[in-house]
């Protein structure tokens, strides 16, 4: 334990497992009390017994506008107070535009967009109260270059990184720090639809990175000094075409 985040209070969304689970695991390693926030009820239950009493699990449905309006009052419930909140759940679609099936699209912009800004929202009035806190997002290095094989997923995550940089200066004044983390491929359940032929040619060029290498730079990101703002952060295998 280093603890960097002795103290504090974290909330993850989409923790229940990739790069979630992994940021919740680097910040309870630094000594924060974390809240995982995932709708995988009996997996939350199971993750927080094995990573101990500063692990609190809080089950919402992001996709579900009166789970959300919960989330909130049950992290402070639980937890007192909320210094550090991550935003990281999300869906990943690739493939073209031709042959997409919209309603996919619909339910991986709901989860990638409006539940980040829902449950950013929620958490803000605390925060603004208190004069202090972090927002980190979970972007993609697709929010600040478009990705042919991706256009939908690019587009939500173009949408995130106008909201991190529109939000960060206006809550600047209430002593709340806001940015994003841009990872490039990550080993995760979301690469699940990529191609075989794909995946295989990733893992053999070592284009991909694991989750807790997202963990470390987000732990960098929520460790600098209160008069330093990371504002976006990306982090790529050095092997990458991107």
């Amino acid at each position: 334990m280093t603890g960097q985040l002795a103290g504090k209070v974290a909330a993850v969304t989409g923790a229940a497992s990739g790069i979630g689970l992994e940021c919740a695991r680097a910040m309870l390693a630094a000594g924060a009390k974390v809240v995982l926030v995932d709708r995988a009820e009996d997996r939350l239950q199971t993750l927080c017994k094995e990573l101990g009493d500063r692990a609190i699990p809080v089950v919402t449905d992001l996709l579900d506008t009166a789970s959300v309006a919960r989330m909130m009052p049950d992290i402070l419930g639980k937890a007192g107070q909320l210094d550090i909140f991550h935003a990281n759940a999300g869906a990943y679609i690739g493939g073209e535009v031709l042959g997409g099936d919209p309603d996919a699209w619909d339910r991986m912009l709901n989860l990638n967009i409006n539940s980040v800004f829902r449950t950013v929202h929620a958490v803000l009035p605390h925060m603004v109260e208190r004069k202090t806190g972090d927002i980190v997002v979970t972007s993609s290095v697709a929010g600040m270059i478009p990705v042919v094989w991706e256009p939908i997923y690019t587009a939500s995550k173009h949408a995130v990184q106008a909201f991190v940089h529109t939000l960060r200066r206006q809550v600047a004044k209430h002593g709340i720090r806001v940015g994003a983390v841009q990872p490039g491929p990550v080993v995760t359940a979301l690469l699940a639809d990529w191609p075989k032929a794909k995946m295989e040619e990733a893992l053999a060029q070592g284009s991909l990175m694991e989750p807790n290498e997202v963990a470390d730079a987000v732990l960098f990101m929520l460790t600098r000094p209160r008069n330093i703002t990371i504002r976006d952060l990306v982090i790529l295998p050095q092997s990458t075409d991107i």
